[in-house]
């Protein structure tokens, strides 16, 4: 891939993802915003393997876009989130979006000017043919970032715990259960009916 055309598509999918994001969190409608934000996760994906992080790229694809994306639809149906958003208004939250917005904003920054990231301007290096992207994410993961690994880890546990409150925070009358009881003691008299019928003439 020629060096202009690399440049075309970094900036494209790069305004793609921004602008995705800005959507994601200025819609009104919550699955609107899902839907742009299965398209940023697209556009970091592809940012991500023109990058030489494929292992990261497909995981992205393969997990977040079909599995934890999904799990989001279900969510937004089950719970009704549309109604709340309209009832409650967004401009309650709006201080705490700007505080938030403020302290993710200084952690990009100090990570940006850190040493973390050397040679941040420069192109990806070329490595060899025999060279594992996965085997060297898994050594970083389970070597120096142990700690942050175990972390997200109890981050998305407490995660599906809430998801599975919000989907059952009441009792719905209109919910159909199974009563195992009920159906142990079925007898044929409650469940068969015979109805006896004329033939109908040929």
């Amino acid at each position: 891939m020629s060096l202009p055309i690399y440049n075309i598509l970094f900036y494209f999918f790069s305004a793609a993802l921004v602008g995705s994001s800005i959507v994601v969190v200025a819609t009104n409608n919550p699955v609107k915003s899902v839907l742009f934000l299965i398209l940023s996760f697209f556009a970091s994906a592809i940012l991500w393997m023109m990058l030489r992080a494929e292992f990261l790229s497909l995981v992205l694809i393969f997990v977040y876009v079909g599995a934890v994306m999904t799990l989001f639809m279900f969510v937004l149906m089950m719970t009704h989130f549309q109604g709340i958003f309209i009832k409650g208004g967004r401009h309650a939250l709006m201080p705490f979006a700007l505080l938030l917005f403020v302290i993710l904003l200084g952690i990009l920054c100090l990570a940006l000017i850190s040493s973390h990231l050397p040679g941040l301007s420069s192109m990806p290096h070329v490595f060899s043919s025999q060279y594992n992207n996965t085997q060297a994410l898994g050594v970083l993961l389970f070597t120096h970032y142990i700690y942050p690994f175990e972390i997200a880890g109890a981050i998305l546990l407490v995660a599906i715990v809430a998801a599975i409150t919000l989907a059952l925070h009441g009792p719905r009358q209109d919910a159909k259960r199974q009563d195992v009881n009920q159906q142990q003691e079925v007898t044929k008299s409650s469940r068969l009916k015979i109805i006896k019928m004329k033939a109908d003439k040929l």
